[in-house]
Order: structure tokens, then sequence, then C-alpha cells
């Protein structure tokens, strides 16, 4: 495999194990305070789901679209998705917004289960829906992710072999842990992304801009994928700036400090 092959699956890996640590802390919370049963039934079910989706969005994507309109199309959408996540990230890493907490989202989906009391049919309705929305909803992302880095890249192999990694590697170390994998510097990995998605947007949504010129071909950027590396340099040094305009500045001593010791010494 080329570095192409190589990044586009590293990508993809990052992108999608973030967002399996999350579904699996939902499941996990699930299975040990309700029912393993339900939450597996509810997990396999939105699994069901996103393969449909994934079908009928893949091929609608690859076939209604021509090169260009799907670059502009699917690098704008990852621009914007990117920059959600850079915008959290820029927070968090300013103090702004509180860092994300796997073992505070573990306790409370657990303190919601608890509440939620006890199922009487065979089928715990309550962990089966909110394993199944979890699932589904950060599964979503990952199905995103992979479309529109295997598309554009043209390659949907090498972008699903970095997913299923993903969803590999988080699945044994959480058997193996058996609780929430807090230890993992999700924030770190969230602000990788953020970056990573921000950056292939850019690059694709240039190109695709040549859908509005004769020809309809899209547009080569100098030094080709290259360019993606400096994207890369370009978006980090732009949310650092945000992060040191943004951070917090110390909390200021106590005003009547001062007074008292003056006070003292007289």
């Amino acid at each position: 495999m080329d570095a192409a092959t190589w990044g586009l699956i590293v990508a993809t890996f990052v992108a999608c194990f973030v967002e399996m640590v999350e579904a699996t802390t939902i499941v996990m919370a699930m299975g040990y305070t309700r029912s393993w049963k339900s939450a597996l039934v509810g997990t396999f079910a939105a699994l069901g789901a996103l393969a449909v989706v994934t079908l009928a969005a893949g091929y609608a994507l690859a076939n209604w679209l021509p090169e260009s309109a799907l670059q502009l199309a699917i690098g704008g959408l990852l621009l914007i998705f990117g920059l959600q996540w850079l915008r959290k990230a820029i927070l968090r890493s300013s103090g702004r917004k509180a860092v994300h907490d796997e073992d505070a989202i573990y306790r409370e989906e657990v303190e919601a289960a608890k509440s939620a009391g006890e199922s009487k049919g065979g089928l715990d309705l309550f962990a089966f829906m909110v394993s199944f929305k979890g699932v589904f909803l950060e599964g979503m992302e990952v199905v995103f992710i992979v479309l529109t880095f295997g598309l554009n890249a043209n390659n949907i192999p090498a972008a699903s072999l970095g997913a299923a990694a993903a969803v590999v590697i988080v699945l044994v170390i959480a058997i193996a842990l058996r609780r929430p994998l807090s230890m993992i510097n999700e924030n770190l990995l969230k602000y990788g992304v953020g970056l990573l998605l921000a950056s292939f947007g850019t690059y694709w949504a240039v190109e695709g801009i040549g859908i509005f010129r004769d020809g309809r071909e899209s547009l080569n950027w100098p030094g080709h994928d290259l360019m993606i590396l400096v994207l890369i340099a370009a978006w980090l040094v732009l949310s650092r700036i945000f992060v040191a305009a943004l951070r917090k500045p110390a909390a200021p001593a106590p005003v009547g400090a001062p007074d008292i010791a003056v006070e003292v010494k007289k």
C-alpha cells in the first residue's frame, strides 16, 4: 500500500475510534446495570440499520453525482463537521468548556438506567432503546466519515478497514478492562480528528469548485496530496491562536488579603 492509502486508513481509524469509545460507554452502562441481552440486541439492531444506510447513501453518492460535485458536497460537509469538532476542542483547550469525561458520562447513564424502573418483559426496552440510539447516532458519524473519506479517495475498502480496526480494538480493550475507556485522552483525539476533518474538507471542497468552470473538472492543488499536510499545519496554527486568545486568565488574588497584612504590621 502507498502512503496515501495508509493516510486514509489512519485518518478513518482515529476518527472512528473516538465515536466507538462513546458508543461503548453507553452499551456498557446498560449491560452492567440493566441487561446485557437487551443492550446487545439494541447494538446489533443499530448495526443492521447502519448497514442499510451505508449501502443506500454510498450507492446514491457514487452514482448520482459527478466527481467534482461529489468533492464539493462531501468536502463542504467534512469542513462543517470538522469545524464543529475543532470549535469544541478550542473551547476545551482554552478552559471555556468542560473536558469530555467518560467516567462522568458512564455514571450518568447508570443513574438513568437505575431510575428507569424494572422491566417486566423478556426484553428490557429501556436498555434496548438507549443502546440502539447510542450506537446508531455515534455510528452515523462513523458511516459519514467512511463514506466521505472513501468516496473522495476512491477507496472505500481502505476507509472501511480503518473503521473496522477501530471497532475491533475498542471492543477488545473494553472487554479486557470491563470499564469505560476513560484512560484514553479523548479530548486530544477529538482535537486531532477536528484538524483532519477540517483539512481534508478544505482540500476536497476547493477541488470541487471546478464544477462551476467549463468542463466541470476538479481543480488541482499544487503539490497534490502533500498539500493536506500543509492544511493540517495551517489549521493547527490557527486553532492555537484561538486557544491563546480565548484562554481564561488566572483568578486574581483576594483583594482583602494585602490590606489585612498591612494592618497587622501597624
